[in-house]
Parts: structure tokens; sequence; C-alpha cells
């Protein structure tokens, strides 16, 4: 990711350990309050620094997890009473607005 400062993967961990239980947000919403250029970048801050947070409240912006995070995330969510209807949250009930 290049340019990433210390100061902007705290910020990443600052706003995710922000969301509540019972809501989630979006990659995209967290760079958005973080003034990152990139979605992404928030997904590399998960990967390389995040195991502690509560990394199943960012889903993409299509409600869906990662295939591959899939079943651990939605349980992950349901026991914190965050349902899915097909493998999808609603974003417009359940987002965390920063």
């Amino acid at each position: 990711m290049g340019a990433v400062t210390d100061e902007q993967v705290e910020l990443v961990r600052a706003l995710i350990i922000g969301v509540p239980v019972g809501r989630v947000t979006t990659y995209g919403d967290v760079a958005a309050a973080a003034g990152l250029s990139s979605a992404r970048i928030v997904g590399w801050v998960l990967r390389i620094d995040g195991s502690d947070l509560p990394w199943h409240r960012v889903l993409p912006a299509s409600g869906r997890p990662a295939s591959h995070l899939h079943t651990e995330q939605l349980e992950r969510l349901r026991a914190e009473g965050v349902l899915a209807v097909d493998g999808k949250v609603d974003l417009r009930t359940l987002r965390h607005q920063f």
C-alpha cells in the first residue's frame, strides 16, 4: 500500500473499534471517515493489523461478506444480533454513521 502512515493505520483501527455491536460499516465508509483515497487500504489494514478488531463489522458495499470470510463473518454478526437475508446484511438499516 506504499504511503500509509502509522497515524492512518491507527485512525482506521479507532474507527473500526468505534462501530457498535449490532451495527456494520463498509470498507468505503471507513476509508472516507479516515480521509483515505481507497477502501482497499482499509482491507489492507485489517489484514496486517486487525486480528484484535471487530473486523466482522466491516463489509463490502454490497453488504455481502467476501466468500472466504462469509460463514465466519455472518456467524459473528448473528451472535451480535445482525441478521443477514440470503447472505446479505441490510446496510440501509444497520449501517453505522461516522
